[in-house]
């Protein structure tokens, strides 16, 4: 018995010494990604600094790129980047939450599985392809249905950018579906609720924070994304009036001024660009959360 009390001595303190362990890992693994972005904010501060100093901030902070004629203004690109981003978002938005219901509580067990395994696969199609495939698709459709402009436009990147981040909201709703209680489903149905108002009155509440967290995703995922824009927007430095004129985003604009210049003014307004779109995302991220933070998600989750 002391024998067998002595061996059993060692195995209780190895579980907290792993746990000892994950914990410094994962603080490690923190402090590396906080640096990582911290570094990136002062890299872009600094490059940025040049251009307050000259007085050159002010040229670029403006509403005209010509840069010919010395106007070097961004502006139009933050706005092309947060229109065609919201835009995207709402196409794709309803478009996830209906897939999502018909996987949760209208599709057949089989059905519902190959639904959500195709999803999966959209998410490893390279951004590339689908640019690629809309450049020879769904341009000339845009053009010929609509018999306006070149097919390049803000309508195309816009329907093309909300199929790429179609995937990413579908994933991370489903994801918060499942983790509901299954009381909360058998209460609805005890109740007579049909599944159409199971999911709309019972599992999209109790699942909101999953919902806001997907919005939040797929709008960051629109926003950051390169090729879509690049291939599809038309690269106009201009406000959009409609749907089928051409637009230049943020990223865009970094890719296209990167790939020609790198002494004048249009490279320094590349990293006025990057700082924005830092700032941005910080900032959305932020009031997003804060927005989200409501009694009405750990009412149902504590099943009251």
């Amino acid at each position: 018995m002391q024998e067998h009390a002595r061996t059993r001595i060692p195995a209780n303190h190895v579980q907290p010494v792993r746990e000892r362990w994950i914990r410094r890992s994962l603080l490690i693994a923190t402090g590396i990604s906080a640096g990582a972005i911290l570094f990136i904010f002062v890299l872009l501060v600094y490059f940025c600094l040049p251009l307050v100093n000259s007085g050159g901030m002010s040229s670029v902070l403006s509403w005209q790129w010509k840069p010919f004629g010395g106007e070097f203004g961004i502006l139009p690109m933050c706005a092309g980047s947060l229109f065609l981003s919201v835009f995207a978002l709402g196409l794709a938005f309803p478009a996830a939450i209906g897939i999502c219901g018909f996987a949760t509580v209208l599709a057949p067990r089989s059905v519902a599985r190959s639904t959500l395994v195709m999803v999966h696969f959209m998410t490893s199609i390279p951004t590339v392809i689908y640019g690629f495939a809309s450049v020879f698709l769904l341009v000339p459709l845009v053009r010929d249905w609509f018999s306006t402009g070149t097919g390049f436009s803000f309508l195309t990147a816009g329907l093309s950018l909300s199929l790429l981040i179609l995937p990413t909201i579908v994933l991370v709703f489903h994801a918060r579906l499942q983790q509901i209680d299954p009381a909360l489903r058998l209460a609805a149905e005890a109740m007579g609720l049909t599944p159409v108002r199971q999911f709309l009155h019972v599992l999209v509440p109790a699942a909101s924070k999953g919902l806001v967290v997907a919005a939040i995703l797929g709008f960051g995922r629109a926003i950051g994304d390169t090729l879509i824009s690049l291939m599809l927007a038309g690269n106009a430095p201009r406000i959009p009036d409609s749907l089928f004129d051409s637009i230049r985003t943020l990223t865009a604009h970094i890719a296209l001024v990167l790939a020609t210049d790198s002494q004048s003014m249009s490279y320094r307004s590349v990293f006025a660009s990057g700082l924005i779109l830092f700032l941005l995302m910080g900032a959305v991220n932020f009031l997003i959360r804060r927005l989200d933070r409501g009694p009405g998600e750990n009412r149902y989750e504590n099943g009251h």
